[in-house]
């Protein structure tokens, strides 16, 4: 392959990963290793947000890509699927046209559909309420709550608000829903309830990869991903709070 193609291969499948939720780390390599499979350098520069990869044959050719990654999500299986692929091309040199129709039909793979995602946390919610010691009543409203939160998050997403009010919006509805629940059934435990619907919310994912990237050297990525993920929490916390705050009436003694 020439050298715009192995680069126009090697950043697809690098914004693919990116956009994917994968490692800085995973991101660098991977489009390393696929242009030494074509005896290509690939240097590239990878933010959470972006990318630049320049690559560079023996006679001194080169050619520079720019990405920016406006939509992120987490897909481990979209990351699978492209690990197994860089690995396919590293050992069986595949031809240009053989990747970009891989690379086409991994993109067009279908996401989990909408009821089913909300199913899935609406169950995390339920198991994170028992396991901080709540009762089952308390997780069955944290279920109810969460399968809302979840569908109201996703309708916010739409009007393209920024990231860090949905999480805001998100968190006090949990709280104001789990004291509308108590105002009613005293006997449900407000704490466990909020705990349980917030748990979709929390950056885990975000938290552990920054963790990785300090591990492999990437500093400044790693900051990065910690500081979004602490605004998000930050985020939740402070409309969980807000709410809180004006319906501490509601709560019944």
């Amino acid at each position: 392959m020439e050298v715009k193609q192995v680069v126009e291969v090697a950043t697809k499948i690098g914004e693919l990963l990116l956009s994917s939720g994968a490692e800085i780390y995973r991101v660098e390599d991977t489009m390393r290793r696929i242009g030494a499979a074509y005896k290509i350098e690939i240097e590239s520069f990878v933010m959470p947000n972006g990318f630049s990869a320049t690559g560079k044959t023996s006679d001194g050719k080169m050619i520079t890509c720019v990405k920016r990654i406006k939509d992120r999500t987490v897909d481990l299986h979209k990351i699978e699927l492209l690990n197994d692929l860089s690995r396919r091309i590293e050992a069986e040199k595949l031809s240009y046209d053989v990747i970009v129709k891989e690379i086409e039909n991994i993109e067009k793979l279908p996401y989990f559909n909408f009821p089913l995602r909300i199913l899935s946390a609406g169950i995390v919610a339920f198991s994170f309420t028992q396991l901080f010691e709540g009762t089952v009543l308390d997780a069955f409203f944290a279920f109810i709550i969460t399968c809302v939160i979840y569908v109201l998050k996703e309708k916010i997403e739409k009007f393209g608000f920024f990231q860090f009010f949905e999480y805001f919006i998100s968190g006090f509805l949990a709280a104001i829903f789990a004291l509308f629940v108590n105002n009613f059934i005293w006997t449900v435990n407000i704490d466990k309830v909020i705990i349980g619907s917030i748990m979709i919310l929390v950056p885990g994912i975000a938290i552990t990869n920054a963790i990785k990237d300090a591990l492999y050297g990437d500093i400044v990525s790693s900051l990065a991903r910690l500081g979004e993920a602490l605004y998000i929490a930050a985020s939740i916390g402070v409309g969980v709070g807000f709410a809180l705050t004006l319906g501490i009436g509601w709560v019944t003694l």
